[in-house]
């Protein structure tokens, strides 16, 4: 399960997040992650709104998500703000079809947002030089 201190609660940390953060889209969902400073927990947002089905339907899909981002927390216990936003089609999507549409998009997005390597200042004067 999710704990609190993992969850995200203000809208502020929501716009922040879907602003500046990196997006990275699926078939069932889209997921934005941003960098948060290293000490604070990673933080989790889910919107799941009317269009993804009834409020059965979307409890559910809700709560297969939260699940998915509790085991998600081993791999990067802290330093990220992550919002997930479910599309329609997780409405008919299962357990393991959430999940690994969030961890593909959950590694594209924390891709995004490492820095490039620098590039090597020997390797561009030899490239100019020809």
């Amino acid at each position: 399960m999710l704990s609190g201190r993992n969850r995200m609660r203000s809208s502020a940390d929501f716009s922040t997040t879907v602003r500046s953060g990196a997006r990275s889209g699926r078939r069932n969902l889209v997921l934005y992650a941003a960098p948060a400073p290293v000490q604070r927990p990673t933080v989790f947002g889910f919107i799941v709104s009317k269009a993804v089905g009834n409020a059965v339907t979307r409890n559910l899909v809700k709560r297969r998500l939260r699940e998915i981002a509790a085991l998600s927390l081993k791999d990067h216990p802290e330093g990220l703000s992550i919002v997930v936003r479910a599309l329609p089609a997780a409405a008919s999507a299962d357990f393991a079809g959430l999940g690994s549409d969030y961890r593909k998009a959950l590694s594209a997005a924390v891709a995004r947002l490492r820095p490039a390597k620098p590039v090597d200042a020997a390797s561009t004067q030899k490239g100019s030089e020809e």
